[in-house]
């Protein structure tokens, strides 16, 4: 990971959290199961997965004159492979209207997920939790097993699009010292939780927050 963020103004938490965002796409490359393209002016990937979480473009920075013929020659290749995509945008992506050209291609705009940061030195950790809760950092396929209970019940994916998810995240492989954490939280035993860590741009990206409907309204 690079030198922790200090600097905690707006545009510098911005651009970490969209830097982050962007290398941990771009660490799925290092799986298997992923076809990674890095270009200059974008980066693509594939598993041939028909979900569209599972296939996208991201990291876009598309010169003046190029933007249509790119943007169509993108779109065209995953229509030969017949999967569906996602093309993740920015407060850096290039242009700055680049969500226009898409929906001209015929995307359609899918939201604005918001971004979030604070400053783990001021966060509050007096906060209650069910006394027959754990959590456990995921090691072994075995328990990354359990957390993808959680991930597939919490997110409403369908089974072959989790079993990808799975694949991916089994094929980066597990350890202190790679960036990607996963994390399962069990009640009473039982998966009823999942969350991602990712280090990289000097914050702790996280991501995969989920919980299983009954276990809801708990503070889990």
């Amino acid at each position: 990971m690079s030198e922790i963020l200090k600097d905690f103004s707006a545009p510098t938490l911005v651009a970490a959290l969209e830097a982050n965002l962007w290398e941990a796409l771009a660490y799925w490359g290092q799986s298997p199961q992923i076809e990674l393209h890095d270009y200059a002016d974008m980066m693509w990937y594939v598993t041939g997965v028909a979900h569209p979480m599972l296939n996208g473009a991201f990291r876009t920075q598309l010169a003046p004159g190029d933007i249509d013929v790119r943007i169509e020659a993108t779109l065209n290749y995953f229509k030969s492979r017949k999967v569906p995509m996602t093309w993740w945008t920015g407060p850096a992506t290039r242009p700055v209207d680049l969500g226009e050209h898409l929906e001209a291609h015929g995307l359609t705009h899918a939201g604005d997920p918001a971004g979030m940061a604070v400053d783990l030195l001021a966060l509050n950790e007096d906060l209650p939790i069910p006394s027959d809760l754990t959590i456990e950092r995921v090691g072994d396929v075995e328990t990354l097993k359990e957390w993808l209970q959680a991930f597939a019940t919490g997110f409403k994916f369908p089974d072959f699009a989790a079993n990808a998810f799975f694949d991916i995240y089994a094929g980066l492989g597990f350890g202190q010292h790679l960036p990607w954490h996963h994390y399962a939280g069990r009640l009473k035993g039982e998966p009823v939780a999942c969350s991602s860590v990712f280090l990289s741009a000097g914050v702790a990206g996280i991501y995969n927050v989920a919980t299983v409907p009954h276990a809801r309204g708990q503070g889990i």
